[in-house]
């Protein structure tokens, strides 16, 4: 059965940082590209960054700098380290497989002094 479990979302302060995980079952992502997109209320879901089999990667321009995405194969995990976090991050953050469409649940990200 496929699944994608998001954890590592919460409450943060501007500046501060947060390091998301998602770990999927049923299929091995080191064949796939995976993705972690996000929606804030009121908004289209945006692709934020976007790993591929290869390793290389790509991010949308507002988090470039500042946001990292990565995998460990072993584990079957993927990872969003966000950095000196904005208010304007605040989000649900989902965990994508972009060759098949799968979606995780989604984990709340909340930026707020």
């Amino acid at each position: 059965q496929v699944q994608l479990v998001e954890s590592g979302g919460g409450l943060v302060q501007p500046g501060g940082s947060l390091r998301l995980s998602c770990t999927a079952s049923g299929f091995p992502i080191s064949f796939y590209t995976m993705a972690w997109y996000r929606q804030a209320p009121g908004k289209q879901r945006q692709l934020v960054a976007r790993i591929y089999s290869d390793g290389s990667r790509n991010y949308e321009n507002s988090v470039k700098g500042r946001f990292t995405i990565s995998r460990n194969n072993t584990k079957n995990t993927i990872y969003l380290q966000m950095n000196s976090l904005k208010p304007e991050d605040t989000a649900v953050y989902y965990c994508n497989n972009f060759n098949e469409g799968y979606w995780g649940q989604g984990t709340q990200v909340t930026v707020s002094s």
